[in-house]
């Protein structure tokens, strides 16, 4: 397979050119890349090729993120037949949100996820890239004289790269990534209404994160954690996102390193959240039935034991690190 950046953004683009009919899809439980950059990519196409007849379809939308529009309804499976289906910021084919992808007759994937598990018969995948929202806005930039970037298309790449960046403070934030979000800019995008859409909450929603600091446990070397029971979300009227959202909570702890938040699924698993300064987590995250970046990663447990026996993994790796390394905060 192709692993020329260059070369592969042709791929795709030839096969974007010569398809009728396209669907794009993304990870379950989204975040603002994951939607950002379908809607972004669905938008940026409908607009370059009216003639075509392109569907963004996923089993699970979010709610945090509904300002940037619907899902399309799921076609039928004779949709897929001659159709190009394009995977956008899922690591790994059992994590599609549309269990139908294997129906098309091409699968494209575009990703900034560690390559763990490749599939596709296209894939693009840049692991340093800071969100895939970057990577659709460079792909636009490749083909500019071609595409046709509208205001819609880049309200909702913009949404994308701010999150998935932690607002352009990640590592993963290069130079070459506020470049390619001047583009988006350029476009005129309404940021005042996009940040209030991202950052306002509803007032009872500070009593949780009240309640977040006044129950949140510590360990001994420096990791902060929470677990979210099903109670917890009752109590507090969360939502899956407000759930998971907890985890930005823990992040400007000093001396605390690694932070953690686990969710009740209600359905026997426990979501994970893993985020981290300076160390690693990528592998921590994927002994335990998940994975991701090097300092944002997600993982799956299966009981309150397991999870506790993560975190004294977590615990044992960040002691080590403080002993061996200097100059961490």
């Amino acid at each position: 397979m192709n692993t020329d950046p260059i070369a592969v953004k042709q791929q795709i683009f030839n096969a974007i050119q010569s398809y009728k009919r396209i669907v794009i899809s993304r990870h379950i439980r989204p975040d603002g890349d994951a939607v950002g950059s379908t809607h972004g990519l669905a938008a940026l196409l409908r607009a370059s090729f009216p003639e075509k007849d392109i569907r963004l379809v996923s089993e699970d939308s979010s709610a945090y993120l509904a300002f940037l529009g619907p899902d399309d309804e799921t076609p039928d499976d004779s949709f897929y037949e001659d159709a190009l289906v394009i995977v956008i910021d899922t690591g790994t084919v059992d994590r599609v949100s549309n269990k139908k992808i294997g129906l098309g007759k091409q699968l494209i994937k575009i990703d900034h996820h560690i390559d763990d598990k490749p599939y596709g018969d296209v894939s693009w995948v840049e692991e340093e890239r800071s969100s895939a929202c970057e990577m659709i806005v460079d792909f636009y930039c490749s083909f500019r004289d071609k595409l046709t970037l509208t205001k819609e298309a880049a309200y909702a790449l913009y949404t994308g790269m701010v999150t998935d960046s932690g607002r352009f403070r990640f590592p993963s934030v290069t130079g070459e990534t506020l470049r390619l979000a001047a583009v988006l800019l350029d476009q005129g995008i309404d940021t005042e209404t996009l940040f209030a859409h991202l950052n306002l909450e509803e007032y009872e929603h500070f009593k949780y994160e009240a309640y977040v600091y006044e129950n949140m446990q510590r360990t001994e070397n420096g990791v902060a954690y929470l677990f979210v029971t099903r109670e917890m979300q009752e109590r507090f009227g969360l939502d899956r996102e407000a759930a998971s959202n907890t985890i930005g909570y823990l992040d400007s702890i000093k001396n605390y390193l690694i932070w953690l938040a686990f969710i009740d699924n209600g359905d026997g698993s426990i979501r994970v959240r893993l985020r981290s300064r300076f160390i690693t987590v990528q592998e921590l995250a994927s002994r335990y039935h998940g994975g991701g970046h090097d300092r944002a990663s997600g993982a799956t447990v299966y009981s309150w034991e397991e999870a506790e026996a993560l975190i004294r993994e977590a615990d044992a790796m960040l002691g080590e690190f403080k002993r061996t390394h200097e100059g961490w905060l």
